[in-house]
C-alpha cells in the first residue's frame, strides 16, 4: 500500500505495510539517518520527529497514521545547522556521545514553539521522557536557554562557571 506524506518539505510516497513504524520508513526507505532508534517503545525520545509541528516518537507511530501529514526530522530543522537550537547545542558543547541529541533537539524545538521563553522547571517538564545516557541534562537545559535568548551567560565563560 502506498502512503503519501511530506517529509522536510518534500512530498514522498512509500510502498510499505501500513503498520510499519515511521522510524524505519524515515531511516530505511528514505535514507534519513539523523533520527535514531533507542528503545522501540517510545520511552527514550531518540526517535523524536515533528508530525504537523508536534513532537512525536517515530518508533511507535505507524506510517499509516502520517498519511497526508507533514513530518520534520532533524535534517529538516535546518540543513545548514543554522537553527537557533542547533547553534546553541554547539555553543553549549551539549553532546557527549551525541546519540540522543537529534531527539533532544527536536523535542526542544517543539517546546520552544509553544513556550519561547521557558523557565528551568518548564524546560525540565517539556523535555521529560527524552533520556540521555551521558547525563548531559545541564548542558541540554543551557542550550535551550541560549536558544530561547534567556541564558544568563554566553560563550566559553559560562562553560567554566558550571
Amino acid at each position: 500500500m502506498s502512503i503519501a506524506f511530506k517529509i522536510n518539505g518534500r512530498s514522498v510516497a512509500v510502498d510499505v505495510p501500513d503498520e510499519t513504524p515511521l522510524l524505519w520508513v524515515i531511516r530505511d526507505e528514505l535514507g534519513l539517518k539523523g533520527t535514531k532508534f533507542g528503545c522501540g517503545i517510545g520511552g527514550c525520545g531518540a526517535c523524536t520527529v515533528h508530525i504537523d509541528g508536534v513532537a512525536a516518537r517515530s518508533c511507535v507511530t505507524k506510517v499509516r497514521d502520517v498519511a497526508s501529514k507533514n513530518i520534520t526530522t532533524i535534517e529538516g530543522l535546518d540543513e545548514q545547522g543554522e537553527h537557533p537550537l542547533q547553534k546553541a547545542w554547539v555553543e553549549a558543547q551539549t553532546p557527549q556521545c551525541g546519540y540522543c541529541q537529534s531527539g533532544q533537539i527536536m523535542q526542544a524545538a517543539s517546546l520552544l514553539s509553544v513556550n519561547p521563553h521557558p523557565s528551568d522547571a518548564e524546560i525540565n517538564a517539556g523535555m521529560n521522557g527524552n533520556l540521555c545516557r551521558c547525563m548531559a541534562y545541564t548542558r541540554i537545559r543551557k542550550a535551550i536557554r541560549i536558544a530561547a535568548g534567556t541564558a544568563e551567560f554566553q560563550g566559553s565563560e559560562a562553560l567554566q562557571s558550571e
